[in-house]
């Protein structure tokens, strides 16, 4: 069994503003920590008295964390104190280690818990999204996969059938409703209140994505997003400008490329045993022109961070590309 601490703050004592940091609070603990639903046993909250709207407990019981034994209490008045702040004991069956988390204004309670971010960029079918998921289970921080999120908007994109460009993509992005859900620690991408996460990994959804994702407006709707994910825990980034340009102070920087031969053997791979019926060839030439197209744009263009390690993969497995991940972050710390 485990213990693990958390906090977070409210913008204000709302019921509203306490739900979302609630249940944002939970969802942090139980992905940082690799938790299924069924292992959390007991949630204990305590806040301090200037919240008084609603009670921690219920806010769980609200968002979906009914089946744990749940307890609420108010602190004392303290000098001092951090106000609008909800604190949580979580007691778990599990053997891995604790994980604690603390958001928001809440981050500072704790010094000795310092966040940091892994930067993993690359070109299409470089494996920087396989290495990014296994690093994250194996340091037990969160993985963010960005591309699922320009995917999906490419998916809007056609699904609106407005022609790529900034003038009609921008009202779409700005009225998106697109959200990153974790479930026993997986991503799952919701677009318009459904699941995409298989339909944005499907061949023509991937081309439009290098198309889309060159546009200013739905980058900086993006950029926005993750960079709000990545200063509240820590976490894997995986894309084609994390370092250089979403996360640009991120403690550790790393540039994973394989050679155009290998990444569309690896792809062909990929679609083959999802069921698609694909052309390796085919599959080559536009591994090569989505890496012009991400190349070339304008605005946040795939490049190699100035601090960024180089690491070539086209003959390294997977876990021999995460081994040295790991070693050359060891040699950093």
């Amino acid at each position: 069994m485990i213990a693990i601490r958390g906090a977070t703050t409210v913008e204000s004592d709302t019921p509203e503003a306490i739900r979302l940091a609630v249940g944002e609070l939970l969802a942090a603990v139980r992905d940082a920590n690799g938790l299924r639903e069924e292992e959390i046993l007991f949630i204990l909250f305590s806040n301090t008295p200037d919240i008084r709207s609603l009670y921690p407990a219920k806010a769980a019981r609200e968002a979906g964390f009914a089946a744990p034994a749940l307890f609420s209490a108010a602190e004392p008045v303290m000098d001092g104190a951090l106000p609008l702040c909800i604190r949580v004991l979580l007691l778990a069956e599990s053997d891995r280690a604790a994980n604690h988390v603390y958001l928001r204004k809440a981050a500072g309670l704790r010094k000795d818990l310092k966040r940091y971010a892994i930067a993993l960029d690359g070109p299409s079918g470089s494996g920087k999204s396989t290495v990014a998921k296994r690093l994250a289970k194996e340091l037990g921080i969160l993985y963010l996969d960005t591309g699922a999120m320009y995917r999906a908007c490419a998916l809007k994109v056609r699904e609106c059938g407005a022609p790529v460009t900034e003038e009609a993509v921008a009202p779409i992005v700005r009225a998106i409703d697109l959200r990153i859900e974790y479930e026993n620690g997986t991503q799952k991408t919701i677009l318009d209140g459904r699941d995409v996460s298989e339909e944005i990994r499907r061949p023509e959804v991937s081309m439009e994505a290098s198309r889309v994702s060159a546009l200013r407006c739905v980058r900086e709707k993006m950029v926005e997003l993750q960079r709000k994910i990545a200063a509240e825990r820590s976490c894997v980034l995986d894309g084609r400008d994390i370092g250089s340009f979403v996360l640009p102070d991120a403690e550790f920087k790393f540039f994973i490329t394989a050679s155009s031969d290998v990444r569309a053997r690896r792809r062909f791979d990929e679609l083959r045993a999802k069921g698609f019926a694909v052309d390796l060839a085919t599959l080559r030439k536009e591994i090569e022109e989505r890496d012009r197209n991400d190349s070339a744009r304008e605005f946040s263009p795939l490049r190699r961070a100035e601090d960024a390690l180089l690491i070539d993969t086209s003959d390294l497995s997977i876990e021999e590309v995460v081994r040295e991940v790991r070693r050359k972050m060891q040699e950093k710390v």
